[in-house]
């Protein structure tokens, strides 16, 4: 007989869920078997943190007086620029927006040192950003000019909206080149000289989940240190990826939109990144709670390590071309090790994501739930699942006549 969430968030309320992180569910799975451990365990936590590009916060900063109308106009927030293509004072900054005098890759490779992910940062820090605003005039806009400084508890609204986090499963990245390479992987060394991954691996939230049982649109997550919520399928999700009899994707598949309050979240969990040679970004901290709702939904969170691989791929020629060719398969397991074996040489490995970090998202999430400040949410709708024939496509391109090649990043 199975669970519901309904009963769950009961318990919990009760302060008699049993509640796990995704660690300590696979010694119980082991120690006490599949059925049993679903009988006792109620919520499995999970958790992640590392670079997640598709990231962002919308604010509204209010009116000035006289009133401005920053739509159409140029602004800038600590020299990063800002969208303001909503309203008159709702803007935009993503994680990997750069400052406008950034010289970018102009002198290769490029440090990066200041972006959109930082702004974040230092919004929820709370420290002061410098707006700065130009833009023409209407007449129930009249003001063409704008500098101030703004903090977090200052905005009326200040939401972080990250169209695409919580990769299910990635790329372990190579270089088989005979030059180094910049990327968002990473700096990676010429001829098989590092490796790079960026997963947590059996902390992983839809590793945890996927077959995206539990996981859907509305469901409650720790996000950035704060509360948030799954808003949709993230860009790029793709279930029909390759996977293994256990139901595990073989490579990047799945992923979240996520939204929540920025006024609630912290510093800890939102970074800033510079990626030398590639550009800027931002480090998220997610955590998901999966409730164990029967037999199958436990055995997916007893997922270890060694369960899940990740495709090994030349990010010297095969990605950049996008020939989708792998060189091979790795397991998280021999990742962690710090060594890995490609076409037979030995390769030192090194993971963007923190997985100590995660493992912190996941105990906190855990005490949240325990002492009752965190319930569960059931779905209002699913994410596209395998076999829904929902599956992420190429750029379809029609280039204009006379096109000229523009130079990109390594990768």
């Amino acid at each position: 007989m199975g669970k519901t969430v309904a009963e769950i968030n009961e318990k919990i309320r009760d302060g008699a869920a049993v509640v796990v992180t995704a660690e300590e569910i696979i010694d119980i799975v082991a120690d006490r078997g599949v059925a049993q451990a679903a009988r006792e365990v109620d919520v499995v936590t999970t958790g992640t943190f590392g670079p997640m590009c598709s990231s962002g916060a919308y604010l509204n900063v209010g009116h000035s007086k006289p009133k401005i109308k920053l739509g159409g106009g140029t602004v800038t927030l600590n020299g990063v620029e800002a969208y303001a293509g909503f309203a008159a004072v709702d803007l935009m900054i993503g994680a990997t927006a750069l400052q406008m005098d950034d010289p970018r890759n102009r002198v290769f490779p490029g440090a990066f040192e200041y972006g959109g992910g930082h702004v974040i940062e230092e919004l929820v820090a709370g420290n002061e950003v410098e707006l700065v605003a130009s833009t023409y005039g209407t007449d129930c806009y009249p003001r063409k000019k704008l500098a101030t400084r703004i903090r977090l508890e200052d905005l009326n609204e200040a939401v972080l909206f990250n169209p695409r986090n919580a990769y299910q499963n990635y790329n372990c990245a190579v270089n088989l080149s005979d030059k180094p390479i910049y990327t968002y992987m990473g700096i990676l060394k010429p001829n098989l000289g590092n490796a790079s991954y960026c997963s947590a691996g059996r902390l992983s939230p839809l590793l945890n989940d996927p077959l995206y049982r539990t996981i859907g649109i509305g469901t409650n997550v720790f996000l950035g240190g704060g509360t948030g919520r799954v808003a949709w399928w993230g860009t790029q999700h793709d279930p029909e990826v390759p996977r293994s009899e256990a139901g595990v994707p073989r490579g990047g598949a799945g992923t979240l939109a996520l939204i929540g309050d920025l006024k609630k979240m912290s510093s800890r969990y939102l970074v800033g990144v510079s990626l030398r040679g590639y550009g800027a970004s931002l480090s998220v901290g997610i955590g998901v709670p999966i409730p164990v709702l029967d037999e199958d939904v436990c055995r997916f969170t007893a997922v270890t390590d060694a369960d899940i691989t990740a495709p090994i791929v030349d990010y010297g020629r095969a990605y950049p071309n996008a020939t989708g060719e792998i060189i091979g398969e790795v397991s998280y397991e021999e990742l962690r090790t710090g060594k890995i074996t490609v076409n037979g040489h030995e390769v030192r490995t090194a993971s963007l994501s923190s997985y100590p970090r995660a493992v912190e998202i996941a105990e906190t999430l855990k005490q949240w739930i325990a002492d009752g400040r965190f319930l569960l949410s059931q779905p209002v709708q699913p994410l596209p699942r395998p076999g829904d024939g929902y599956t992420f496509r190429p750029l379809k391109e029609r280039p204009p006549a006379n096109d000229t090649e523009n130079a990109g990043t390594d990768c």
